[in-house]
């Protein structure tokens, strides 16, 4: 009997492991993270289907507070061109996202009271279920996008003379 080799980073599939489905890279650049929260998100048939075949998108979207309730705003999942024709499929929709209460609350204080903002940074499968992480997030100034590569070139050109003294030694 063979086993066959799964990487765990691949898109599409529902199997062991967590699945990266879609990432947002510029949130790191665009503010600064702070705690993660991981939640579900209340999807339709025609939207799992789309996510399975690799088709979502998170650059622009954003989550909001309203009524004790996370949604989820300018997230794109493309609809299927074989979709069922009685389905109207709304690619940006707004979806809700699924969390604890205590979760919710804490949420709420930070958003409302503290100015910050809740940014999707990945979406993944953990087990059959499609989950998002949530991030409580700041925005970056200007300078501070500035420092941050600054510091990121600083640690790679580091990192190679590092490589270069250790191959000659």
């Amino acid at each position: 009997m063979s086993k066959k080799n799964k990487s765990k980073d691949s898109a599409g599939g529902s199997g062991e492991g967590n699945k990266t489905i879609a990432l947002n890279r510029s949130a790191r650049h665009e503010y600064h993270l702070e705690s993660r929260y991981e939640a579900g998100i209340a999807l339709q048939g025609w939207e799992l289907k789309s996510i399975r075949a690799g088709r979502m998108n998170m650059g622009d979207a954003y989550a909001v507070v309203k009524r004790g309730e996370v949604f989820l705003f300018g997230a794109q999942i493309t609809p299927l061109s074989q979709a069922s024709t009685h389905v109207v499929a709304d690619d940006r929709r707004t979806r809700k996202l699924l969390l604890h209460r205590h979760e919710i609350d804490k949420l709420v204080g930070k958003v409302e009271r503290d100015g910050y903002t809740l940014i999707p940074t990945a979406a993944y499968w953990k087990g059959n279920k499609v989950k998002l992480e949530l991030a409580l997030a700041k925005g970056k100034q200007a300078h501070d996008k500035r420092q941050a590569s600054k510091d990121r070139d600083w640690e790679r050109d580091k990192q190679r003379v590092m490589r270069r003294h250790n191959k000659n030694a």
